[in-house]
């Protein structure tokens, strides 16, 4: 009995230590989309983000509130509230690379996914938020 027991007491240990490494490693950037299929999302910094920006051609997202937005936001975001983001899909451009941020980096961790499960393949998102740009220094509209 005490060899089970001890089995089962390591089997425990080593599950919980794998779901700690999961986490880690950010297996929780993967999900299915609609298809079934695994895709996932890029987290980016801040300087990422920008030269992307500077390159052009992306659709930049703010997942913040609208008074959050209104206070300061980057050069061509579009404001669509994460608690809107499924509802409002079809003003986000499937066919375009997507950078998401808000003002810290929670909330666009929680777009980017629902973008991803939505079908959305070029999605990033950027570390830090808005708060992390700003303290880099890079300009953005009051």
């Amino acid at each position: 009995m005490s060899i089970l027991s001890n089995n089962i007491t390591m089997l425990v240990t080593l599950l919980v230590i794998a779901c700690i490494a999961l986490g880690f490693i950010g297996y929780d950037k993967f999900a299915s989309n609609k298809n079934g299929a695994d895709v996932s999302y890029t987290d980016v910094s801040v300087h990422e983000a920008k030269d992307m920006l500077d390159k052009g051609d992306v659709f930049l997202l703010d997942v913040r509130t609208e008074s959050e937005f209104n206070s300061g936001y980057l050069e061509g975001a579009v404001n669509i509230e994460v608690s809107q983001l499924g509802s409002r899909l079809d003003e986000v451009p499937a066919d375009k690379v997507i950078l998401v941020y808000c003002r810290t980096g929670v909330r666009s961790v929680r777009a980017s996914k629902t973008l991803v499960n939505a079908g959305y393949t070029d999605v990033y998102n950027m570390k830090g938020g808005i708060r992390v740009w700003m303290s880099a220094v890079y300009p953005y509209v009051i």
